[in-house]
């Protein structure tokens, strides 16, 4: 029974599903792919000692990878399969027809795992229209970014392992000079503020809609945490503990039809001062303002993001 490569890659949006499937073999409950468009952000390589440099994108109606560290050669759904699968030819596809109960060539046309398949990646779509901005690749000295994001995008990097020893590592650093240093050379970032042609404040293409707030050198960050999510003025977006370990991101949206983005964060500022007595870093209000990305299993993501739509998990919605 021949399983033709145009007939699976129908039935798993251009090989997407394929991808999936796999890697949450290797990365239970988390989402292993973000689309945007016919992008996805970087994720995890299993065949890479799980760093995030598989790139995965639909070329000419398949999905094709690539890896940022050429850990492995560049190829389709069906060569990331046999990675996996060590099978090849007709064995290879027969496999995977039956491990994603494709059901190719028999009767039930309607499977309902497909179904649901197709559902959930419709689900990420809509949920990826969100607003974005740019990413940027270490060290800091890079002023052009790679791609665009969105907040599930970054909430991904962040839980993910992608950043741990280098968090780990720079927390271990005592000297505050070379601290900065390490963190300069060593994390990508991106400008949660929006898009750029590169980071510098007259080169905005697209204003994000959202502000960054920085609180640097807090003794408890566990009470703040809990201050800024139940706050009655301000819906947080995403909020993580920063590379150094003792200071916290906290992502707000703004409105811009009101005030501009300077006179926001000022706003914001003042009003975080009056309410809470803290202070918060004033370069917040540079709108290429970067944001260094570091490993924080627990950073938390505004629940509408998430499949549940309940909590915040990291059982959220992916694909």
């Amino acid at each position: 029974m021949e399983k033709s490569r145009k007939a699976i890659l129908d039935k798993t949006s251009y090989g997407l599903n394929i991808y999936a499937h796999l890697l949450r073999l290797y990365y239970p409950g988390t989402t292993v792919l973000s689309l945007s468009g016919k992008d996805c952000a970087p994720t995890p390589n299993p065949f890479n000692k799980d760093k995030a440099t598989l790139m995965v994108q639909i070329v000419d109606n398949c999905a094709r990878h690539s890896d940022s560290d050429k850990a492995i050669p560049d190829g389709d759904a069906f060569d990331f399969a046999k990675l996996h699968y060590k099978l090849q030819g007709q064995e290879l596809l027969q496999t995977i027809n039956d491990d994603l109960n494709l059901h190719i060539d028999k009767d039930d046309t309607n499977n309902d795992q497909t179904s649901n398949a197709g559902a959930e990646l419709d689900l990420i779509q809509r949920k990826l229209s969100m607003t974005r901005f740019s990413y940027f690749k270490k060290p800091i000295s890079n002023i052009r970014p790679s791609l665009e994001m969105n907040l599930l995008d970054v909430y991904q990097i962040i839980i993910g392992k992608a950043f741990a020893d280098k968090t780990k590592a720079l927390r271990k650093i005592e000297d505050p000079k070379q601290a900065r240093k390490y963190k300069a050379s060593n994390f990508d970032y991106v400008t949660f503020s929006g898009t750029f042609s590169k980071r510098k404040d007259a080169d905005l293409k697209k204003h994000s809609g959202l502000l960054t707030i920085d609180f640097d050198h807090i003794p408890n960050l566990e009470k703040l945490k809990k201050l800024l999510l139940a706050d009655e003025y301000f819906e947080t977006e995403l909020m993580f503990i920063s590379p150094s370990g003792d200071g916290l991101k906290w992502i707000i949206p703004i409105d811009l039809s009101l005030a501009t983005h300077a006179e926001n964060f000022q706003a914001i500022a003042n009003y975080l001062k009056h309410t809470y007595n803290i202070e918060v870093d004033k370069s917040g209000r540079d709108i290429s303002r970067s944001c260094f990305l570091p490993h924080d299993p627990d950073a938390y993501i505004n629940p509408k993001y998430t499949s549940s739509n309940q909590s915040n998990t990291k059982d959220h919605a992916s694909i």
